[in-house]
């Protein structure tokens, strides 16, 4: 039984391929067109996912695409007739929706114009293809599930209990209360307005503090069923907001009113200088995020008596407060899968019709995110061959090592010099992590790698803090916490005595975004951090995206121009180690 699941005309549109209840393979578009979170119909994604899994769009029977156009129509249709001066706004909505309509025909003429496509389609709600994303390929056969984001299918958050093959809804907040679109509008009052800049926010919170808890406590209220937004600080509701999910960078028009520039003062315009009031307001924002989020999950837990949690949607993401819902909650587990956002929605759809439609028992844990395609060595060689002569002019060496401890070994021995080293290994990752495959990794122990990384390659704020990666072994040797957090989407306390010793992933208050590397997850990974452990004592690397304020980098051609065209040091390819003099 092969399933092809979709996220397509939203953000990060994505495609992945489960055949037999197994997720083969995970594609998110924007590594093919290099435009982050490019959002349209993601045909390049499709192509890879079935190139990975052997297999021709007619050998497709079902398709699940993560958004369904007729849920919530009253609620939807009430909205509409109650705001008519919404017309052109719902008009751009219904355009989406055609296109939604369209993909059986879109699939027939990108893949096979000879025949139609002749898969069963299936139109899974956003939300429950969130939860379907997190539970059914959890380790949990019974666990509260929480959805929480923006909006999909009018739907702001969702929450249920997951119970073997099955899903039961409980509870949904519709449009226009969203705790995403509270967190949105003031990252955009705060001067960020690309697409996905919240964790922009999220990085800057920590270097004020929340003096403005009772304007934040104004804007968004909770309640007995979970929270309400103050509307009058919004527009969305009332004058829209311009989105574009059209083939390109996604785009969202102004969420916030002028009332919420009234109470906290004016909004810090592009390029402005960030100063103490904008620390502060990132400050109480995440504060207030974290009061509400909490406050929904305690209502989950009285209402489902689960010690067990799987968690989706945007706001899953915030790994801040990930990072404290132990502390917060009674949940004694919890579940987020590498890309709980947007993109996960295409594999929560698929797994949706494989559990709940189809009735097929679970038998698939992700546990490993590396779901996107691995080069061979012929292929990583043909690109240095036809970069030969532009690797020359940068005074760069080639060197090939066969065995995989010596490699480890010599590029330890760079990193601990001082190196900045790109890391291209294996299947490229599943999500917006780079988890140990498409890596630049650094010496966490210099207090000035931050600044050398941003100079070289990152060019980003300097309050945006990089992340360590460590031997799950000595988790707890570093970090409050010896839990596992294999994607990178928790935020810990680095213990008091260890942040002198690695500096350059110790957030301004203490704390790191670790990822924690078993053996059996990624071995070469792993043993790349065993050999600079053996080097210097310290079991952890400096791990950032392997990019330049791009998508990260997918192929060997993207990796070698990301490492020519910047001042990286050191760029290792499969066993190929190239060495900048």
């Amino acid at each position: 039984m092969i399933i092809l699941g979709l996220n397509v005309y939203h953000a990060d549109s994505s495609a992945c391929i489960v055949i037999d209840g197994k997720l083969v393979a995970a594609f998110e578009e924007e590594r093919f067109t290099r435009v982050k979170h490019w959002a349209g119909f993601p045909a390049k994604s499709i192509d890879r996912c079935l190139e990975e899994a052997g297999i021709t769009i007619d050998d497709v029977q079902h398709c699940a695409i993560n958004r369904q156009p007729k849920a919530n129509f009253i609620k939807k249709s009430l909205f509409t007739l109650s705001h008519p001066s919404l017309f052109d706004l719902i008009n751009d909505r219904l355009k989406n929706v055609s296109n939604i309509n369209n993909i059986r025909a879109l699939i027939s003429q990108t893949f096979n114009s000879q025949k139609d496509f002749r898969a069963q389609f299936h139109s899974v709600e956003h939300h429950i293809a969130h939860l379907a994303s997190t539970f059914f390929v959890s380790p949990f056969n019974r666990a509260a599930v929480v959805s929480l984001d923006g909006f999909g299918d009018f739907v702001s958050t969702m929450w249920g209990i997951g119970r073997g093959n099955k899903l039961d809804i409980k509870d949904r907040i519709f449009f226009p209360h969203s705790l995403g679109h509270f967190y949105l509008a003031l990252t955009q009052y705060l001067g960020f307005s690309k697409y996905g800049d919240e964790y922009k926010v999220m990085g800057l919170s920590a270097y004020g503090k929340p003096e403005f808890m009772d304007s934040m406590r104004k804007i968004v209220r909770t309640n007995k069923t979970g929270f309400e937004l103050a509307l009058d600080f919004f527009v969305h509701h009332s004058e829209g907001a311009d989105m574009n999910w059209n083939d390109g960078e996604p785009k969202v028009g102004a969420l916030f009113s002028q009332k919420l520039e009234d109470l906290l003062g004016p909004a810090r315009r592009d390029g402005q200088d960030i100063d103490k009031r904008h620390r502060d307001i990132a400050a109480s924002l995440q504060k207030r995020y974290e009061e509400v989020l909490f406050h929904v999950l305690n209502l989950v837990y009285d209402k489902t008596k689960s010690q067990y949690l799987t968690l989706a949607g945007g706001c899953a993401m915030n790994s801040v407060a990930n990072g404290k819902i132990f502390k917060q909650t009674p949940f004694r587990d919890v579940y987020i899968q590498p890309a709980a956002g947007d993109a996960g929605g295409a594999v929560g759809a698929a797994y949706y019709v494989w559990n709940q439609l189809l009735g097929e028992p679970r038998a698939f844990v992700l546990d490993k995110p590396y779901l996107g395609s691995a080069f061979s060595k012929e292929e990583i060689r043909e690109q240095l061959s036809v970069n030969s002569e532009q690797l020359k002019k940068e005074n760069c060496t080639v060197e090939q090592i066969e065995d995989e401890e010596k490699l480890c070994h010599v590029t330890a021995q760079h990193i601990a010099e001082g190196k900045v080293v790109g890391w291209f290994q294996g299947r490229m990752e599943w999500g917006p992590r780079a988890l140990g495959n498409r890596s630049i990794i650094c010496d966490p122990r210099r207090t000035d790698m931050k600044d050398i990384l941003n100079i070289k390659i990152k060019k980003r704020e300097s309050f945006r803090p990089f992340a360590p990666s460590i031997l799950l072994e000595s988790t707890s040797e570093y970090f409050d916490t010896s839990y596992p957090v294999p994607f990178m989407l928790k935020v810990y306390n680095i213990r008091p005595e260890k942040r002198e010793i690695i500096p350059a992933v110790t957030h301004v208050d203490g704390t790191g975004r670790l990822q924690t590397v078993s053996r059996e997850n990624n071995f070469l990974y792993w043993m790349l951090i065993h050999e600079f452990q053996k080097i210097t004592g310290v079991p952890v690397l400096l791990n950032t995206s392997f990019n330049e304020n791009e998508p990260i980098v997918f192929r060997p051609e993207e990796a070698l121009n990301c490492f020519i065209r910047t001042k990286m040091d050191v760029l290792v390819m499969g066993n190929y180690i190239v060495s900048r003099d």
